[in-house]
């Protein structure tokens, strides 16, 4: 039966239960399930009440579903291509069939779970991926266990790839149980149905609930085997010392076939799996729902060390393990392709699991890499329920490969956006919380990469960071550059918050304008400590990062004219450049042979969101050319040949020229970005 309600009222209601659910990663995971309601609206042609679906679209996420994100469909038009259904061999064909079924312009794209929202007979459909389910619907004795926990009320589906036939089996379940509120889907998650949407939202939560309840009141106490101590996880320091001292050699292993991003998971529940005498087996085994072996791949790559294996033991057999991973991926590829199948995405692991330390999730960017690690959870959780209260027993390893390889799914990978020039690089900026270096971070925020903002004002480097859209995109750090320890300590930080470094923008500095006979040994070793100490520190350090990842880098130094220009009264300033562009040359000469790559860039008078500027070193400077301070941007500008202001916007343009790709063979250089200073020109 359908409900008679507005338009209006049928997708406020079906978008808040959406949210509901999304909200709770108990009940389903990020994008992962539909939701739908069926309802009535006026046909703008015929003038007509037509009978519509509204689901869930390909892609979307409960969580955050608005209305652009739903699927709009005639239901007479989707409920007659039964009539036409080509039978389960042929039956991708019948996505590029719903497009026929479309009502109105624009919307999602129907996605492959559409048949099941329109052919169930009932208002409003919900399919969703609660752990509690899957467990229930990968447990080897599920269909028993699904009827002890639920009676008549929740029946058993064999497992079924999505599609088309998948919703016709629902669809006739529902026909001959008129008591049932919804059904497990072997190897899957639920399905859930009710004539309101209140009364759906209530039959899912409860599915979802007493599967809990069941698990918890009947499971084993130690589901994932005996605790074996050696794999338990390390104190905190010990256990982020060393996540971050293996991070960017899992990332460069990781990023063997194309750049990634990590994430690190530090949980409870990835440790109880990682000292779980079953971890082996069960890793081998791989995830079971569709959702989770896209993002995370078959199965796993597990460090079969112990906690306290040494840093060099553990990458050594890192480096061994990862070898055989792409020897079985490949493997498992061409036991499973034919002619039709797409070529191999890749063979590294999506997922490094490393006792005593944590779970290492990867992705084409920050929040891919994050939900990765949430599906593999998800993916422990479902363990942990299957082997409570009973054997966990996945779908067959030939069903996971017609999921990953599925041209549906290779389809959607296509309509992806280009990346953008800088997308899969994480990017450490010093003094990056106002002037040239939070213009930089905007930049390359912009361009694709991941950026760490390091300041001395750790206020402002959030504030950065916030704007920037968050912990996805860019993080802040405390980082005095002239402290040696505090130096360790960001660059550590900075590599567990995304895996690793490629792009470092040497930019923190001060200055203070005095003539010699007025310099004291305070002022010089002031400005020395934070600039020539300060990029030699911040080098030297993430050169060890990107040494351990294999992946090259770039190493940007924002120097200054004056690093070859003879200004007057600034003697400690200029000297300190001087010693910044030198270190560009001699750094360019050393790292080549790691294919990092070191240039520089020669500002001049670059005053407008400058903290430099701002915190006297502008007045200073005023009061030397006998100009107001006010108009100190406009005197520089004066002064150059194409009479034009330095804003930090261009400065942060040459560092995104440099780092890019397009001067991809150029090392050692000095751009000069001060809008022509004949006396600076390089000779």
């Amino acid at each position: 039966m359908t409900e008679k309600t507005t338009a209006t009222g049928t997708i406020a209601d079906l978008l808040a239960r959406s949210n509901t659910f999304g909200a709770d990663p108990r009940n389903t995971n990020y994008a992962g399930g539909n939701t739908s309601a069926k309802g009535t609206d006026t046909d703008p042609v015929t003038g007509e009440v037509t009978e519509l679906l509204w689901v869930k679209g390909s892609g979307g996420d409960l969580g955050t579903l608005t209305e652009k994100g739903l699927a709009v469909l005639r239901l007479d038009r989707v409920r007659a291509l039964e009539s036409v259904y080509p039978g389960v061999e042929r039956e991708d064909e019948m996505v590029a069939a719903f497009d026929y079924c479309l009502h109105g312009t624009g919307g999602a794209a129907p996605s492959i779970d559409t048949a099941m929202h329109a052919l169930v007979d009932s208002a409003h459909v919900d399919h969703l991926h609660p752990d509690a389910g899957i467990a229930l619907a990968t447990a080897a004795e599920g269909e028993r266990l699904t009827r002890e926990c639920f009676g008549e009320a929740v029946v058993w589906v064999p497992w079924r790839r999505p599609g088309f036939q998948l919703g016709l089996d629902i669809a006739a379940i529902k026909r001959e149980n008129p008591q049932a509120i919804g059904c497990v889907l072997g190897g899957h998650g639920i399905t859930a149905w009710g004539e309101s949407s209140q009364e759906a939202q209530e039959n899912s939560l409860r599915i979802i609930a007493e599967a809990t309840a069941f698990i918890e009141r009947t499971g084993t106490d130690e589901p994932f085997g005996a605790h074996d101590t050696s794999r338990e996880a390390l104190a905190e320091a010990e256990r982020r010392a060393k996540a971050s001292a293996l991070f960017p050699v899992i990332r460069g292993l990781a990023s063997t076939d194309s750049s990634m991003v990590g994430h690190w998971t530090d949980t409870e529940a990835v440790h109880e799996f990682l000292a779980g005498r079953k971890l082996a087996q069960l890793a081998e085994l791989g995830t079971s729902c569709p959702d989770h072996f896209l993002r995370t791949k078959v199965k796993p790559l597990v460090l079969d060390l112990p906690s306290d294996a040494s840093v060099e033991d553990s990458v050594a057999r890192l480096k061994e393990l990862h070898e055989t991973y792409r020897s079985d991926y490949t493997a498992y590829y061409e036991r499973h392709a034919d002619a039709d199948s797409p070529a191999m995405r890749g063979a590294d692991p999506a997922i490094v699991l490393v006792p005593g330390v944590g779970m290492f999730s990867f992705g084409a960017d920050k929040q891919t890499a994050r939900v990765a690690g949430e599906f593999y959870l998800n993916a422990i959780n479902v363990m942990r329920g299957a082997e409570a209260i009973s054997t966990y027993a996945p779908i067959e390893e030939s069903e996971k490969f017609r999921i990953e390889y599925w041209a549906l799914e290779e389809a959607k990978l296509q309509r992806k956006p280009k990346p953008k020039p800088l997308a899969t690089r994480v990017a450490l900026v010093t003094g990056g919380g106002s002037g040239i270096g939070k213009a930089t971070a905007e930049r390359l925020v912009a361009e694709g990469a991941c950026v760490v903002i390091a300041d001395l004002n750790l206020a402002g480097a959030e504030t950065v960071a916030e704007e920037l859209g968050g912990p996805d995109m860019a993080v802040a750090l405390h980082a005095d550059v002239s402290d040696e320890d505090a130096v360790v300590a960001a660059v550590a930080d900075a590599v567990l918050a995304f895996g690793g470094l490629d792009l470092i923008v040497n930019n923190a500095g001060l200055s203070l304008s005095k003539p010699l006979l007025e310099t004291t040994a305070k002022d010089w070793d002031l400005q020395h400590d934070v600039m020539a100490r300060g990029s030699f520190l911040i080098s030297r350090e993430t050169s060890r990062v990107m040494i351990d990842q294999a992946m090259g880098g770039d190493i940007i130094y924002i120097s200054s004219k004056n690093s070859v220009f003879a200004g007057p009264n600034n003697i400690a300033y200029s000297a300190t450049k001087a010693d910044q562009a030198h270190q560009v040359r001699l750094l360019a000469a050393e790292l080549g042979s790691h294919q990092i790559r070191v240039n520089g860039i020669n500002p001049d008078g670059v005053v407008r969101g400058s903290g430099i500027f701002a915190g006297g070193w502008g007045a200073s400077r005023a009061k030397v050319y006998g100009v107001e301070e006010d108009k100190l941007g406009e005197f520089y500008a004066q002064r150059t040949l194409l009479r034009r202001e330095v804003l930090p916007a261009n400065v942060a343009n040459a560092v995104f020229a440099l780092t890019a790709g397009d001067l991809s063979h150029t090392t050692g250089l000095h751009i000069p970005v001060d809008a022509g200073v004949a006396a600076a020109f390089l000779r």
